[in-house]
């Protein structure tokens, strides 16, 4: 069997076609996994970035998946399996024995190996830790110890430093000369004598300045530099405000003990992305591949609790059933008031979680966005409620339908702008999170108002009648 060539021998070139080229290799794995040779598989995979590959994995399934999975492992790349889904890593990782999964992870950086090993359960991972030569393992540890999704988690451990009296000629030397180097690195901290960070430089600095120009006298001291306990979000946030490619890591005592780069601040972001659609949509961690049983236990909850608010609103209708009972055309025109409040509400809702995600809604300009709302909803609401007061006197030629509903519109859409900013404000402020309870509980309360608003009106509207 042919083993398969490190990603890094092939030379991938970005264009406008190649979407339709990996398509086509796609197309063309799957047909070599269905009725091709192992050595033909093997082949044909030579030409695949890890990335590709990585979603080529998590696309097929059943015996086609089970056939690539058993063909990838032969010769694992380090960065193909950090590529996988968590739970295709895990179908990767269940095949190997201890030291094989210590063998991959030994060559990847501090903080890939600590991602993979942090889903798994304490008496493996502490077998395939004790198969990693001492140096690494004290690093993959060191990052282990920390909170899951902080700083310390996602830093690596691998980073270049040198002292303040350091001139550039010996600083070119060391990195020409030390073989125990990161692979890749663009920024070097300055540190003092106790390990403390005093500032951050470029290679091309260095490159460009003379030899015997001291670090302390170029490096940039206005570096960024965050706690190991800072949640990632934040510092995500730190990298899109300042611009960063790199940050250093302290610990407690603001010693020097790691760093993020912006690839490791991009993946973060892929996930709040990703978590917080899912939240929006009341589903926990799910993926396409989840069984029935699985998807169905992950959705339950909110459904139950949508079936609640649910009953809340049928609640109100009931309230006004003699109403509806001698005027039908009330219960044609009531979904018109809820489904654009509900709408609205969840605009607003979205615009309030993704601001206070990315901490442009504070307490400080809350009022402000409050009234923002407000002014939305009301012209909103004025306009839609000229449109479905038009339509509701074309359609049951009742000027004071026309009205009652005009009237609900506007009420609803102002209600919905209000507690779309209002609830997310408040659950961030009690620490639940905004983007998983927010969306059911403004759903409900736009249902309840609108249909209280409009069969409110159309009661006093119409006192003779009814």
């Amino acid at each position: 069997m042919q083993p398969i060539k490190e990603n890094q021998d092939v030379i991938h070139r970005i264009d406008p076609e190649s979407s339709e080229e990996i398509s086509h290799q796609f197309e063309e794995l799957v047909r070599l996994l269905e009725s091709g040779s192992d050595d033909d598989v093997s082949g044909h995979l030579e030409d695949f970035h890890h990335s590709d590959l990585a979603d080529a994995v998590g696309l097929v399934s059943g015996a086609l998946r089970k056939r690539l999975l058993g063909l990838v492992k032969v010769e694992l790349d380090p960065d193909l399996l950090f590529e996988l889904e968590d739970h295709l890593r895990k179908e990767v990782t269940d095949t190997l024995s201890p030291k094989e999964v210590a063998e991959v992870i030994t060559e990847m950086d501090s903080d890939e190996a600590v991602q993979v090993l942090e889903d798994m359960d304490e008496v493996e991972r502490d077998e395939i830790l004790s198969e990693v030569p001492e140096e690494e393992r004290e690093d993959i540890e060191a990052g282990l110890a920390y909170p899951e999704e902080t700083a310390g988690r996602r830093m690596q451990t691998d980073f270049v430093s040198v002292g303040t009296n350091w001139d550039v000629g010996r600083t070119i030397d060391y990195l020409r000369e030390e073989e125990d180097l990161p692979e890749e690195f663009l920024d070097l901290f300055v540190i003092d004598e106790a390990s403390k960070p005093v500032g951050v430089i470029s290679l091309s600095r260095i490159l460009r300045s003379p030899r015997p120009t001291l670090m302390r006298e170029i490096c940039d001291e206005t570096q960024v530099i965050v706690p190991a306990d800072m949640v990632q979000e934040e510092v995500a946030l730190l990298f899109e405000k300042y611009d960063l490619t790199t940050a250093g890591v302290v610990d407690g005592g603001g010693k020097l003990i790691g760093m993020i780069t912006v690839d490791d601040v991009m993946e973060v972001a892929r996930e709040e992305f990703d978590e917080d659609i899912l939240r929006l949509g009341g589903v926990g961690e799910e993926t396409v591949d989840d069984g029935v049983l699985q998807a169905s236990t992950k959705r339950f909850t909110w459904l139950l609790v949508n079936l609640g608010t649910a009953v809340l609103a049928s609640m109100v209708i009931a309230l006004f059933d003699a109403t509806i009972e001698q005027m039908v055309a009330l219960a044609v025109l009531m979904p018109i008031v809820a489904s654009m409040g509900g709408n609205a509400g969840t605009q607003t809702l979205t615009i309030t979680v993704r601001a206070l995600a990315t901490r442009e809604l504070t307490a400080y300009n809350a009022f402000r966005t409050f009234r923002k709302e407000l002014a939305v909803g009301f012209l909103n609401g004025c306009v839609f409620a000229a449109l479905a007061g038009l339509l509701t006197l074309l359609w049951f030629d009742d000027a004071i339908l026309g009205g009652v509903i005009a009237g609900a519109m506007v009420i609803n859409m102002m209600v919905a702008g209000l507690s779309g900013v209002a609830l997310p404000l408040v659950l961030d402020r009690l620490k639940v999170d905004p983007a998983i309870a927010s969306g059911v509980f403004v759903t409900t309360l736009t249902d309840v108002v609108g249909f209280f608003a409009f069969l409110g009106l159309a009661w006093w509207a119409f006192p003779i009648t009814l």
